[in-house]
């Protein structure tokens, strides 16, 4: 059993959930990662000294046997990170129910079944879940319905766990990460640049123009608050939603404006 035992990471295979698994294995953990494309598991399990295991967050089966997995190669399972996630551009009257159903499916049933299938297990370790929502899930954003509304979903699933497991010893915490320099953000950059005609870079800089620090966040620095939320250095914390999105959030839009013009005027 590694130092700190098990952690699986659903969605470990890019992004923020490969930096997870990066820094959960450098505190101490031996570190399962989950997801539908095996190539990225096994390269992030290869760094890692891991584990990776092919399993669809929306299969219930395939995640208990995730779990079990964790369990048998680690002597236990300390830390849950729900990571998994997906999107499907869309207001409400122009958005299909299968693409909805797929986005709450992976998005938030997933974390559920995940969640589900790891709780008896990190209530014998008195150990941590820590579920990856978004700043969407705290504002609303254009034509996001269904990933909005399952963000959301995942702050509230968060509070839950924590209400009902925390007499048990078991933590739950949330992370809503703004605008973090992954592969899915790089694509959504890419269209915003054909829409503007600018490039991926002059897209980041738009969409993060609001932001107090400016600019997009790293894997790497989503990764930290990840692993702290994990760690025992966080064991009186619990039912927190922590953004870790450069400060956007506290942004009132209606009096934004005024910054640009004190900006463009200075």
């Amino acid at each position: 059993m590694t130092s700190q035992g098990g952690a699986l990471v659903t969605g470990g295979g890019s992004g923020i959930g490969a930096a997870a698994a990066r820094r959960l294995a450098a505190a101490g953990y031996g570190v399962c990662v989950s997801g539908r494309r095996q190539g990225p598991l096994e390269e992030v399990a290869a760094e890692t000294g891991g584990l990776a295991f092919v399993a669809d967050t929306a299969d219930a089966d395939a995640l208990e046997a995730a779990v079990a997995a964790t369990v048998e190669r680690f002597g236990g399972l300390g830390a849950l990170v729900c990571n998994a996630g997906t999107g499907a551009s869309g207001a409400v009257a122009e958005q299909t129910p299968e693409r909805w159903a797929r986005v709450i499916e992976t998005n938030l049933t997933g974390a559920f079944l995940a969640s589900r299938a790891a709780l008896p297990h990190l209530v014998e370790a008195r150990g941590a879940v820590v579920i990856v929502a978004s700043l969407a899930g705290l504002r609303a954003s254009p034509e996001s319905a269904a990933y909005g509304a399952s963000k959301a979903g995942l702050i509230m699933l968060t509070q839950s766990i924590a209400l009902d497991y925390g007499p048990r010893g078991v933590r739950a915490n949330c992370v809503c990460p703004g605008w973090i320099r992954t592969p899915m953000a790089d694509a959504m950059m890419d269209e915003l640049a054909e829409r503007t005609g600018g490039d991926r870079e002059a897209a980041y800089e738009l969409a993060n123009r609001m932001v107090p620090l400016r600019r997009p966040g790293t894997p790497e620095e989503a990764a930290e608050a990840i692993a702290w939320l994990a760690s025992p250095a966080s064991s009186y914390v619990n039912g927190a939603v922590l953004p870790v999105d450069g400060g956007g959030a506290i942004v009132d839009i209606a009096s934004a404006a005024f910054e640009v013009e004190r900006s463009e005027t200075t």
